[in-house]
């Protein structure tokens, strides 16, 4: 398994189907640490991400993407297990 960590694997939408099958299988792990583990929870902090994504980029010193790419998702998807 690929880390979850880091999506720049994910570079096709090939890719993306790998790793929302692998972020399906850690959610199942009661020790996978998610903080987001119901539905709804994680749908709220994947809408609230995206929408405060641009901080995140340039909190890091990066561009803000103009638009996504299959990493792109990813990372927001990943992004979703976490925020608050």
């Amino acid at each position: 398994m690929d880390s979850l960590n880091d999506t720049t694997w994910v570079t096709t939408r090939a890719d993306l189907v790998s790793y929302i099958r692998q972020l399906g299988q850690e959610a199942e792990a009661p020790s996978s640490g998610w903080e987001n583990r119901s539905l709804d929870r994680y749908l709220e902090a994947l809408g609230a991400w995206t929408n405060d994504m641009d901080g995140y980029f340039i909190d890091r010193g990066e561009p803000v993407p103009e638009s996504p790419d299959w990493g792109l998702i990813a990372g927001m998807l990943r992004a979703a297990c976490f925020y608050e």
